[in-house]
């Protein structure tokens, strides 16, 4: 990876096929790894990796982390804490699941900066008009706009989706986190 030339204190990680057995060939200097492999079943794993100059920990929210495919990571800095969620939405996922997310999602959005990435599948959203074709898609807009998020990617990752959402860190969009909060 080119993340040392590009000065990433954040890498998000979607639909990954690691298990136990990858332990030895997944970590990267300079960073340190958080990971929620999907139990059961290959894909859909999703990882963080933090600059290991960063303070930071695991974070659970104490609700529905069995529903969802995500991870929730807690960033020290001098002017507050930030918190990382990963999430990965498998195109099939039910209501319940869904639901579930919304719930960590609105959690976690009570911090003073949250950062979401991940792939919601969610291709019928349209974003400049925040509208969407489907049932669960509108759903997830609501619960975008109940927490007061931005889209931040503006142009499809994948197969027509809108796949890295806020900062999204993609080619097109890498962030340091510097500044007054480290």
């Amino acid at each position: 990876m080119c993340t040392h030339l590009q000065g990433c204190d954040l890498i998000g990680i979607t639909e990954r096929w690691w298990d136990g057995s990858y332990d030895w060939s997944v970590g990267m200097e300079g960073y340190r790894l958080f990971r929620k492999d999907r139990q059961g079943r290959q894909g859909g794993g999703v990882a963080l990796y933090i600059n290991d100059q960063l303070e930071c920990m695991d974070l659970h929210l104490g609700m529905d982390e069995e529903l969802t495919k995500s991870l929730w990571v807690r960033i020290k800095g001098r002017a507050g804490d930030i918190i990382v969620g990963v999430c990965y939405r498998p195109p099939d996922q039910g209501d319940q699941a869904d639901e579930a997310l919304y719930r960590q999602i609105g959690a976690a959005s009570c911090s003073q900066a949250l950062v979401l990435m991940g792939d919601f599948n969610h291709p019928n959203i349209y974003w400049r008009g925040n509208t969407a074709g489907h049932k669960q898609s509108r759903r997830f807009l609501e619960s975008t706009d109940d927490n007061f998020f931005l889209q931040e990617t503006e142009q499809s990752t994948r197969r027509g989706a809108m796949q890295a959402h806020y900062p999204g860190l993609q080619e097109s969009r890498l962030w340091p986190l510097e500044g007054s909060a480290w």
